[in-house]
């Protein structure tokens, strides 16, 4: 494989999801085709409920009814296999030419997890770089990697005041 496995998305029958994500998992285990189609996953997202009596619940909902996430190389081969998978009844393109999703549309759906590396711990002093605050000095308190994201407690009028910033927007501060 010259290429590298990109993201694409399934559009499969209102849920089916779980049942092709299977199917589809089935048949690279039985003819070994882990080295073709890599993963594939239902995006889900837990959510509190709550009934009419006040209780609270826990659910796991699918983040997009109707799709399955296949991280692949685009090969007559993977997409015959997941094409013709019951319940699969198009890839997300024009025609019936697949389109991968971009490494930024990757990040945002939060399907992959790349490594963050960043210049600054919780306790270290940063700058506001960007944003309304930009200029303030302020300590970071927490560091929330999935989210992208720093709680920084900056001096606002006289009050320590902890605000809640993407890792762009902060920068660590020279020693």
């Amino acid at each position: 494989m010259d290429q590298e496995a990109r993201w694409y998305v399934a559009h499969t029958y209102s849920g089916y999801e779980n049942k092709v994500a299977a199917t589809i998992e089935k048949t690279v285990e039985n003819r070994h085709l882990e080295e073709l189609i890599l993963d594939v996953r239902v995006p889900m997202e837990t959510v509190t409920e709550f009934k009419e009596d006040g209780a609270a619940k826990e659910v796991d909902r699918k983040l997009f009814p109707g799709y399955v996430l296949i991280k692949m190389h685009m090969t007559d081969e993977s997409w015959y296999i997941v094409r013709n998978t019951r319940g699969v009844t198009s890839f997300v393109g024009p025609g019936s030419k697949p389109v991968p999703l971009t490494e930024q549309e990757v990040a945002q759906l939060g399907v992959e997890v790349f490594e963050v590396k960043l210049s600054f711990a919780v306790g270290d002093s940063v700058k506001v770089i960007d944003g309304a605050l930009e200029g303030f000095i302020g300590v970071v308190d927490a560091i929330d990697v999935p989210g992208r994201s720093v709680t920084v407690t900056v001096n606002m009028f006289g009050r320590d005041t902890p605000v809640e910033l993407k890792f762009g927007q902060v920068a660590a501060l020279e020693r």
